[in-house]
Formats: C-alpha cells, sequence, structure tokens
C-alpha cells in the first residue's frame, strides 16, 4: 500500500514528492494522505526489519490533525435477530434507509413478471 501511495504522489518527506525506495532519516517529516485525511508524522529512530505496531508506534512523533467528527448516522436497516426473513416491503424500506433507492424507485419488475411472456407486442 505504501509503494502504491509514493506512486500516487500520496507520499511527501520534508516536502518532496518521493518514489517506494527513498530512504528515510532521523528527523525527517513525513506526510501521507489516505482516506481522505492527512497523516503528519516525524521519524525518530530507524529500524531494519518489520516490527509490530506497538513498536514501530514508538519510532515517530505524530503530528497528525485530529480526525474530523463523524456524523451520526441513525442505524439503517437493521433487524431483530430472530425476527426471521425480511418481506418484500422490509427490503425496500432497508433499501430506501440506506439510500440505494428513493420512494417509488424500482425496476419496474415487481409483481409483473411473468405477465407478458409469450405475448406480441402492441
Amino acid at each position: 500500500m505504501g509503494a502504491t501511495a509514493c506512486r500516487g504522489g500520496h507520499v511527501r518527506v520534508n516536502g518532496d514528492r518521493v518514489k517506494p525506495a527513498h530512504a528515510v532519516r532521523v528527523g525527517d517529516e513525513v506526510r501521507l494522505r489516505h482516506e481522505g485525511r492527512e497523516r503528519v508524522v516525524i521519524v525518530t529512530r530507524l529500524i531494519r526489519k518489520r516490527v509490530g505496531a506497538p513498536v514501530a508506534a514508538q519510532c515517530y512523533i505524530d503530528n497528525s490533525p485530529p480526525p474530523p467528527p463523524r456524523e451520526a448516522v441513525a442505524p439503517a436497516g437493521i433487524r431483530d435477530r430472530g425476527a426471521g426473513r425480511p418481506t418484500k416491503r422490509d427490503r425496500r424500506e432497508m433499501e430506501r434507509l440506506r439510500g440505494l433507492t428513493g420512494p417509488g424507485d424500482g425496476d419496474g419488475l415487481g409483481s409483473d413478471i411473468g405477465k407478458n411472456i409469450g405475448k406480441p407486442t402492441p
């Protein structure tokens, strides 16, 4: 993921766009844009091999701005456990709440499936 981010220009070291093979040094400022958010870290210690996240976190100072607050969204389409399979009306209501379809939106099929099979078109 890091190499892809570097190739896409999402990683900067000391203000310069870098390639995946760029070597960082102690004191370098690394900026990364990831999922619409910017991370800013200062390298405090170098490590030679891969380590776990808790050990890696000791090797940098995170100066990232705090993430934006999450919007309070009502849970959409949550059914009680054991309530059985949702009906067609329940499924349409869940889709509407999730924003997948608007009121009255549909594929036009509904209960008309099979009605006109084999009939000539006017």
